[in-house]
């Protein structure tokens, strides 16, 4: 019998937090102790428009003062993902050396370079840079509007000037901001050629802050009282909806139960050719298999999957990995992590295909490693092309792709097929306490409110009411420039939407049984999963008509197109969790009462 690969996975991952925890801390520049007048690595990242976080482009496509040859940082697989593109910077911020308005070259702007420029300057665009591992930002330019609505009276500026204040304790860099000379302009409104001198100046001043703590400042917004008061209400907003819903839930069923259960005891002592009404009526078809079970298996094993997934990094986060602008950290976890815990989805996968006695158990194994893999290729092809168009650093380069492809190879596919074999080779049977009778029986008419799309809405409520608030803030995490530290918030209303999901798809599955409605398989997993397919893709189109200012084809393609796969990944791991947990009460009713 092949071993079951969850020991593997947990080694692995003990392997992945020594790995990350020692990235963790090469990427915060532990190491990095500098001496008066010794060069500190300063890195242009990339430009782009404010308001669209995925469009950004490289440093020098814009007409800055740029070397003969520009020297490119190795980067790892997560950064690159991350659309980071990092190059040696025009300027020279050697450690404890001030500078003061010093040129970094003289360059004649032609129209074509006024032209890239202004249209630069009028969508927002910013910079950013890497200071010994440090992030900073700035604009590349202002518009006065001048109280006019024309855009064509509108005056568009440059920066010329950059002033780097710079913080540091010891032999140690601690802080940087960046600013811009207001006086120090280049107008950009007529299209004409422009002599432009860019200059830099830099400044030191020393700060008792210890290194350890360079990092609190960025995560600091985030923990703000304000912003505290708002995460905590969303927590006690949650957890008032789960008692409130597992005490209804628990004193209905209970209640409902106890009076079927005295009502079916009764009726086995009365005559016995009395017609049975209810869930006990369809005990022998409520066990019967689902249709299309092969893609009913592949579905609960990627499911699965996606829920360890989750679980694996909400403990990375919680042990302090993805610390602020730890370049590429998280995905490369999920890289990493999803080819790792390939093996639990094809055992899974399979031991509950052969469970409901299905044959072809390799097509089955071919069906789970698609399931998920299959649309987000098919949605990355798509964008990346886009991106290709756009001339995006989103656009990822030959030798990534062949790296994601060479881990899919060499570590997923053999992981899952390895699943597969052990899941086959388990040999469980299906545990069912009623026997299920040859012929199916007719489900009666239902009204409209009891099928499934109305289901689905009715169960997606509740879970999503839980959420929806922590939703904002993760979303202008993700899509914006906002920071996200809080985990153990988040990972608290992830455990309580885990237990409305189960609760709600529970009772949805007992009225469904009362109903005489036998096909509850696929209804509970479709019910345990509408949160991501309803709700949470239809507050991606609240985000981005009503909160965000994103606009433009590459932005909204990227938008819609990754929370699309976001959603449907939702939607797989909220729907096994539904399933699981009707499956668990429709084995234990069924086991309370005698079936024949």
């Amino acid at each position: 019998m092949a071993a079951s690969p969850a020991p593997a996975a947990a080694a692995a991952l003990l392997v992945l937090l020594t790995l990350a925890a020692a990235s963790g801390v090469a990427a915060d520049g532990s190491d990095h102790r500098y001496k008066m007048n010794e060069p500190v690595p300063l890195y242009a990242n990339k430009v782009g428009p404010f308001h669209n976080p995925s469009e950004t482009y490289r440093y020098f496509d814009l007409p800055f003062c740029s070397p003969e040859k520009v020297r490119e940082k190795s980067e790892a697989l997560g950064e690159v993902l991350n659309g980071d593109r990092l190059v040696d910077a025009p300027y020279k911020l050697d450690f404890r050396f001030e500078v003061e308005s010093k040129a970094v070259c003289s360059k004649k702007l032609t129209i074509e370079d006024v032209v890239k420029f202004r249209n630069a300057v009028a969508k927002d665009y910013y910079f950013q840079m890497y200071y010994d591992d440090l992030p900073l930002w700035g604009f590349i330019g202002k518009v006065e509007k001048g109280g006019k609505a024309d855009p064509s009276e509108w005056k568009y500026y440059l920066y010329r000037h950059i002033i780097f204040d710079i913080l540091y304790n010891n032999d140690r860099v601690i802080e940087i901001n960046v600013h811009t000379d207001q006086s120090a302009l280049v107008d950009l409104t007529e299209d004409k050629e422009t002599n432009v001198e860019f200059l830099y100046s830099v400044k030191w001043k020393e700060t008792p802050t210890p290194f350890e703590k360079r990092m609190e400042k960025y995560s600091s917004s985030s923990n703000m009282p304000h912003h505290l008061e708002v995460h905590w209400f969303s927590i006690i907003n949650s957890c008032v909806t789960v008692l409130l819903l597992t005490g209804f839930l628990a004193t209905i069923l209970m209640r409902v139960l106890k009076n079927d259960f005295v009502k079916y005891a009764h009726d086995e002592e009365a005559a016995d050719d009395q017609e049975e009404s209810g869930w006990k009526y369809i005990h022998g078809d409520v066990f019967r298999f689902p249709k299309n079970k092969s893609l009913f298996s592949a579905a609960l094993g990627t499911g699965t999957q996606l829920f360890a997934l989750t679980t694996f990094i909400f403990l990375l986060a919680l042990v302090g990995v993805f610390y602020p602008y730890n370049r590429g950290a998280l995905f490369t976890a999920l890289v990493v992590i999803y080819a790792l815990t390939s093996g639990i989805a094809g055992y899974i996968a399979t031991s509950f295909y052969c469970q409901l006695e299905g044959t072809n158990w390799v097509r089955n194994l071919l069906l789970t490693g698609c399931l998920f893999c299959g649309p987000l290729l098919l949605t990355f092809c798509f964008l990346n092309t886009v991106a290709i168009a756009y001339s995006a650093t989103a656009a990822l380069p030959f030798g990534t792709i062949c790296v994601i492809v060479l881990i899919w190879t060499l570590v997923t596919f053999p992981l899952l097929v390895l699943g597969g074999i052990a899941g086959k080779n388990s040999k469980s049977e299906f545990q069912a306490p009623c026997r299920t009778t040859k012929y199916p029986r007719e489900i009666p008419p239902l009204p409209w409110y009891r099928r499934t799309i109305p289901q689905m809405a009715m169960a997606g409520f509740l879970p999503f009411s839980a959420i929806y608030i922590e939703l904002y803030y993760i979303f202008a995490s993700v899509w914006g420039h906002r920071i996200y530290t809080i985990y153990s918030i988040l990972f608290i209303v992830f455990i309580i939407l885990l237990i409305v999901t189960a609760f709600i798809t529970v009772a949805l599955t007992y009225f469904q049984l009362a109903a005489e409605d036998h096909e509850w398989w696929w209804r509970s997993f479709l019910c345990g999963g509408s949160t991501g397919f309803f709700f949470v893709y239809g507050y991606c189109l609240y985000y981005y008509y009503a909160r965000s200012d994103m606009s433009g084809f590459m932005q909204t393609s990227f938008f819609f197109g990754y929370m699309a796969c976001i959603c449907y990944a939702f939607f797989l791991m909220l729907g096994m969790v539904g399933f699981r947990a009707a499956l668990f009460f429709v084995r234990h009713i069924y086991k309370s009462i005698k079936c024949e």
